[in-house]
């Protein structure tokens, strides 16, 4: 979570998704509770540090380590919460005063602290007695997640031993004294969940999240015959395709192939973020893939897609829908489709508290390639549109309409016929025209045509910044656009600044 997001949460009310307590320089014993009911119901964030009126009150510092292993340690407790459901609690500092947050997703089981079973209302946390209300829990969570199916038959033979051992170095890798580095095998698919007994049926045995994470790839067929991941590039071939890999293997291997096929396929671009130097690339695309792989309705038929064109990159999958539409980051609450495999990702650092992949995207992306935002729209399909280029947009007053060109009012998106995007017609000329043999230079010459297509006018700097390439190569890039007369230069020295020749624009608008 952002100290944005934390700010957002502050100027609300307590709600059914948000609690405020005041914590001192403990963790307040009723705070289970409401972890155990938000974990059984939707989920939620608790703030620590924070009255009922959610004024700042603040934690004492040097007891902010000791509260936040308390946490751990007792999430992670059988004997404290029960499943355990490991959470990881996050400091912040605002106005010289410490609050800790503690983000809560919805469990695809039933949980039970000390005094029983906790439901979440808006009225707060409130204890469940009733059986049948107990039995209506387990019914709602049964239905909902599939990734809780017990397999009574599956058994530790059936998974890929080595990808426990993978599996802990990443864990290791990621937070080196985590409690789970520990245990042998069974302990470790105990306490994460992926072992279960259903208190209600007495099944016990591996989950379906369990065989996801970790099955053999004929384990997995043998379940789920339909499982695929789909990733393709359609560049040339629109109907078919350039190149494409089927991924049947297990989330954790998937994973690698997804981000190896994307950095076979799109050019990275290192940045800067104070002096450590970061992959945008790899920054944007383990959100993508993460939640292409994670939150996906593993029971449906539908295959995982991720189509990679020259001016965007698509990916969909099958969806339980907790909402309808459009992803708004102002009003975007986050909820976890498959919390158990999620968890798991997170921990291996290949993943992000819930909410904040979405947020990451959107921060990442303007950087990779500038002008432009991410699009996530939830439905019984998920869908995510990650741009490669700017949608090209020109004045009415750039061609003269006299000379027969046809162009549409200011402002609006030019498409070519079909309603092709018009970034693809771009890349195809460029292609005719400059016969670039290397895949990264010739993405970086339809970028940099696209950026200034919707900025014409300005220097070569104003340029560089926005895609982060060195002097001399953009230098390189402009030479070629010139001799190729897709790019033009008007005045002089550092006066100068560049525009797209008239030419090349009537090719544009066919």
């Amino acid at each position: 979570m952002s100290i944005e997001r934390l700010s957002k949460l502050l100027n609300k009310t307590e709600s059914m998704h948000l609690e405020f307590k005041e914590a001192k320089a403990a963790v307040p014993d009723n705070v289970y509770e409401t972890i155990c009911a938000m974990l059984n119901r939707d989920g939620g964030d608790i703030l620590l540090g924070v009255d009922d009126n959610s004024n700042v009150t603040g934690i004492v510092q040097t007891e902010l380590e000791s509260m936040i292993q308390n946490l751990v340690n007792s999430t992670n407790n059988p004997q404290k919460l029960n499943p355990p459901f490991l959470l990881n609690p996050i400091s912040y500092e605002i106005d010289g005063l410490h609050v800790l947050q503690i983000q809560v997703p919805c469990s695809s089981q039933v949980h039970r602290t000390n005094k029983g079973i906790y439901d979440r209302g808006n009225e707060g946390d409130y204890l469940v007695k009733e059986a049948y209300l107990i039995a209506e829990m387990y019914n709602r969570k049964r239905s909902f997640y599939t990734e809780g199916i017990i397999y009574p038959k599956a058994t530790v033979s059936d998974l890929k031993q080595d990808m426990f051992q993978y599996s802990r170095a990443l864990i290791r890798s990621n937070i080196p004294n985590h409690p789970w580095l520990t245990l042998d095998d069974m302990g470790l698919l105990r306490i994460s969940g992926l072992y279960r007994r259903d208190m209600q049926t007495g099944e016990e045995g591996l989950t379906l999240a369990a065989v996801l994470l970790f099955g053999r790839d004929e384990v997995i067929q043998s379940i789920l015959p339909h499982y695929k991941t789909d990733l393709l590039v359609r560049r040339t071939d629109l109907q078919r395709y350039d190149d494409r890999e089927y991924v049947t293997s297990n989330l954790i291997e998937a994973y690698d192939k997804a981000m190896a096929f994307i950095a076979k396929h799109l050019p990275d671009k290192p940045f800067y973020e104070g002096e450590q130097r970061i992959s945008l690339r790899t920054h944007i695309f383990r959100e993508v893939i993460g939640n292409l792989l994670i939150h996906r309705e593993f029971t449906n038929a539908a295959p995982a897609r991720l189509i990679i064109y020259t001016d965007r990159v698509e990916t969909e999958n099958a969806n339980n829908p907790h909402g309808s539409g459009i992803i708004q980051l102002n009003n975007y609450i986050p909820f976890s489709k498959n919390p158990l495999i999620a968890k798991f990702f997170i921990q291996m650092g290949r993943a992000e508290e819930l909410g904040s992949g979405v947020q990451r995207v959107n921060k990442y992306l303007p950087i990779y390639t500038p002008g432009t935002k991410p699009e996530f729209s939830e439905d019984y399909r998920f869908k995510t549109i990650i741009p490669l280029m700017a949608p090209i947009r020109f004045p009415y007053k750039d061609i003269d309409k006299s000379e027969g060109d046809t162009l549409k009012s200011e402002g609006d998106t030019l498409k070519s016929e079909g309603d092709t995007p018009m970034n693809d017609e771009i890349s195809r000329l460029i292609t005719q025209i400059i016969k670039v043999k290397n895949k990264t230079a010739r993405l970086h010459i339809q970028d940099l045509v696209c950026t200034i297509l919707n900025a014409e006018g300005n220097n070569a700097e104003y340029y560089r910044e926005q895609l982060n390439l060195s002097a001399a190569t953009l230098e390189r890039y402009f030479k070629t656009l010139k001799e190729a007369a897709i790019v033009e230069l008007h005045g002089k020295a550092r006066a100068s600044s560049y525009y797209i020749t008239r030419e090349f624009k009537r090719k544009i608008n066919g």
